[in-house]
């Protein structure tokens, strides 16, 4: 059996395939190295014998997993690095290296799925948008805080604000204004992602007119796909990236 990890700043994505078959086994979302072992290991049945992950971690860190993987269930890692190209996708940056390996591999996988130009954009604990064009020209992105952040800020630096995730949850049922600190915290950063998510739309039309495929993905992607209903949400979409970057006989 095959294990996929998108090892994200705050969460471990993962999940377990049938070797040689896409059914996704078994998954999860855990918060830590510990809670990832110890989820694998309950699963019954379960065998594992290699593993491919994505890491936005330090370099420290990543081997930190790859080793305690290796001592829990002696499995054959393999991690996706960056490239200057991977399957007619063209890396866009001056330094290829320096393009986070999450929209990377988000890319790779929009790319493969659209078959032409694709607008990508993600929303986690940063909030990205990539644009790849019909020839897999990777055009640049952007990058704002997203949801966990602005929250986080507002919470840290201003001292009237203190709710919890309870409240914070409450408080997104509705988008008029605020009625009470939480309410117009949390509709407020959820526009501005929204925002964020308009603006790219319209730049991905001033490029291609209708002739492209947007992709929601990330954790808080749900927060704008009603606002642009004609995109693609794919929870997944970096796991299909993964396979390309790392592929697994």
């Amino acid at each position: 059996m095959i294990l996929e990890l998108d090892c994200g700043n705050s969460f471990i994505k993962w999940r377990v395939l049938e070797s040689g078959l896409a059914e996704v086994r078994a998954e999860g979302v855990v918060g830590s190295d510990v809670a990832l072992i110890d989820s694998l290991s309950a699963l019954p049945g379960v065998l594992l014998t290699r593993c491919r992950l994505v890491s936005v971690r330090a370099l420290e860190e990543t081997d930190k997993l790859v080793n305690a993987l290796v001592d829990a269930f002696d499995v054959v890692v393999c991690c996706a690095a960056s490239a200057r190209e991977v399957a007619g996708v063209r890396n866009g940056y001056d330094d290829f290296e320096r393009l986070g390996l999450d929209r990377w591999l988000a890319m790779l996988g929009a790319f493969k799925l659209a078959q032409g130009a694709c607008l990508v954009l993600d929303f986690g604990t940063a909030a990205t948008a990539d644009f790849v064009a019909a020839d897999g020209e990777h055009l640049g992105g952007f990058i704002c805080p997203g949801m966990p952040l602005m929250r986080n800020q507002l919470r840290t630096h201003t001292r009237k604000i203190r709710y919890d995730d309870a409240a914070a949850g409450k408080a997104l049922e509705h988008l008029s204004p605020g009625h009470t600190t939480v309410e117009a915290v949390e509709r407020g950063c959820m526009l501005m992602l929204r925002g964020f998510a308009l603006t790219q739309l319209e730049l991905a039309r001033s490029y291609w007119g209708d002739n492209f495929t947007l992709f929601l993905t990330g954790g808080d992607a749900d927060l704008v796909s009603d606002a642009i209903p004609q995109a693609r949400l794919v929870p997944d979409l970096v796991f299909v990236g993964l396979a390309m970057a790392c592929p697994l006989s």
